[in-house]
């Protein structure tokens, strides 16, 4: 998503920065309003800290984009489930992958190109979901889901590292923030903050809540690293509280995953 350096295993972890196969926009925040929403609080850094609140339970669609990566995906805490798709890369080497969590089983399935000659390629590229042992994945960054940290950009940690913000408009806040203090969210690649030095304190954001107060979307405003271009990180929230349980992929398009699965998602 953002200024990861993306080589084969680099590219795979990301995923929880993780997570669809189509290419995603912001969701821009719902300017209507409804007898009985919340209150919105007038201080523009509350209303933003108040708008984290709904993502935590874990019932909503989300999308992510950076300039290398774009994911979109549903959690859906009730039936402990998620589904979570990314494309990442670059015209020589890319990844897609979808991943499918139903407590307590997962699948995977992955279509990588630029990555000829590396062992057991084919078996990655089988076009089937390949079914995860638990018991493996514990070192498999990326595989994992964590349904007690429902929210895969980390967005209440990004706006507790805000700096100074300011209402722009009706559910509309600009300002700037401080991504050492968040590098926990997964939104936010550690090292390329560690690249950034100074400025990494102090980067302008914008954000946009609905109409009952809760985060629409968030883009940081990232400048260039390492000889690179300066690039946009957004995510985005919507339908809160009416997500779609996601659903096992069919028995005859399931496999069981193959060691080169584990070893490429290995820390």
């Amino acid at each position: 998503m953002t200024i990861r350096r993306w080589g084969i295993a680099t590219l795979a972890a990301a995923t929880l920065f993780l997570p669809g196969l189509t290419a995603c926009g912001t969701q821009g925040a719902d300017q209507g309003s409804s007898s009985g929403s919340p209150a919105i609080p007038a201080d523009a850094k509350e209303a933003l800290l108040a708008s984290t609140k709904e993502i935590t339970k874990g019932n909503f669609r989300f999308t992510m984009k950076g300039a290398e990566l774009d994911g979109a995906g549903t959690v859906h805490l009730p039936s402990k489930s998620a589904q979570m798709t990314m494309k990442a890369g670059d015209a020589e080497f890319s990844m897609d992958m979808e991943i499918i969590y139903i407590e307590p089983d997962s699948w995977v399935k992955m279509s990588i190109k630029g990555a000829e000659g590396v062992p057991g390629l084919e078996k990655l590229n089988s076009g089937k979901y390949q079914h995860l042992d638990q018991s493996k994945i514990a070192d498999a960054e990326g595989l994992g889901f964590d349904f007690k940290d429902v929210d895969p950009a980390g967005s209440e940690a990004l706006t507790k590292a805000i700096v100074d913000v300011q209402e722009t408009g009706e559910g509309a806040y600009s300002g700037t923030i401080d991504l050492t203090k968040a590098t926990d969210a997964g939104m936010v690649d550690e090292d390329a903050v560690k690249g950034l030095g100074a400025e990494a304190a102090k980067l302008p954001f914008e954000a946009k809540l609905d109409a009952e107060g809760r985060l629409a979307s968030m883009t940081i405003k990232m400048p260039a690293i390492g000889g690179g271009t300066p690039q946009d990180l957004t995510v985005s929230y919507s339908d809160y509280g009416s997500a779609v349980p996601a659903k096992a992929p069919p028995a005859g398009e399931t496999v069981e995953a193959s060691p080169e699965t584990y070893d490429l998602f290995n820390k």
